[in-house]
């Protein structure tokens, strides 16, 4: 069983401030048996070509990801090629699923944020092969995973446990164990297939509002180099947004 982290973000993010490289999170996550991460920067695909290198040495496989905003929420598109962090619409999505091989979770989907998915999760389920369970809980508040854990024993989906990293300290509690062959195709084959299994334990309440502290002052200070989303709004999603308003 490989270990795995499918939620991470890095100093390369062009939308959150991250104070630490792609080599600091390899060290990191070699040092606690991790076996698996997929980089899944905001909006951008990241070329982990100069960093397989190091990842091998440390005995650790990198997926290609990235965290798409479509119709204004949040995807994880893993493994797929570049041409992800280009996708608009649910459409798109499914249409690039038709030509690769890659992977669309679920991230975070019903929590209580605008870029959560809610209701499109359910409105977009054959587009979604996982769905998250999210590292941000505490033994009194779990309703929002719970929610997810519902959906997807409803949906016959497999969950995945994520931390969404964006700090190193993220790394340990909640993860994924996946039956796979330690390569990326394997991987999102076996997620698909539902040979998972997922690890998690509550973070504190101390944890919990220092994390979510540090995420509000990293995106705010990340404004100064945010990525800009194309003006141009999909059909697709105009005709989602009047219907869920």
């Amino acid at each position: 069983m490989l270990k795995a982290e499918l939620h991470i973000h890095t100093g390369d993010d062009p939308v959150d401030l991250i104070p630490y490289s792609a080599h600091d999170l390899v060290d990191r996550a070699a040092d606690l048996g991790y076996d698996a991460l997929a980089i899944t920067l905001h909006q951008r695909q990241l070329d982990l070509a100069p960093f397989r290198g190091h990842a091998r040495e440390r005995g650790i496989v990198l997926i290609p990801g990235v965290e798409r905003t479509i119709c204004g929420k949040h995807v994880l598109l893993l493994n797929f090629p570049a041409a992800a962090e280009r996708v608009q619409s649910f459409e798109e999505v499914a249409a690039l699923k038709t030509r690769w091989p890659g992977l669309v979770i679920a991230p975070h989907p019903f929590y209580p944020t605008p870029s959560c998915l809610g209701r499109l999760l359910t409105r977009h389920a054959a587009v979604f092969d996982a769905v998250e369970f999210n590292y941000y809980y505490t033994r009194q508040i779990n309703v929002f995973n719970e929610m997810a854990v519902r959906w997807s024993h409803a949906h016959g989906k497999p969950i995945v446990a994520n931390a969404d990293v964006h700090r190193l300290e993220q790394l340990g509690p909640t993860y994924t164990l996946i039956d796979a062959d330690p390569d990326a195709d394997a991987i999102c084959f076996a997620i698909r297939a539902g040979r998972v299994a997922i690890r998690t334990e509550p973070i504190s309440n101390i944890a919990a509002v220092t994390h979510f502290t540090r995420l509000a002052v990293g995106g705010l200070r990340g404004r100064a180099r945010r990525w800009t989303a194309p003006r141009t709004v999909p059909a697709e999603c105009t005709a989602l947004t009047r219907h869920t308003r």
